[in-house]
């Protein structure tokens, strides 16, 4: 995630950060890390394991 925090910082700016640039925006973004971050443990996610549990995914056997 670190290169997408740098990236989104960059498109902020519109260059790349300074240490002290990006760390500034790095403090925002920590302060959203419970929301932003929840979505990568989508497996703890209700609505995902349902869906997973229910789909049909076609398999070939050779």
């Amino acid at each position: 995630l670190a290169s997408a925090e740098l990236a989104a910082v960059a498109s902020i700016t519109g260059k790349l950060p300074t240490v002290e640039e990006y760390m500034e925006y790095a403090k925002n973004i920590d302060s959203m890390a419970a929301d932003v971050y929840r979505y990568l443990s989508f497996d703890q996610i209700a609505e995902f394991r349902e869906a997973a549990a229910n789909a049909k995914i076609p398999a070939v056997q050779v």
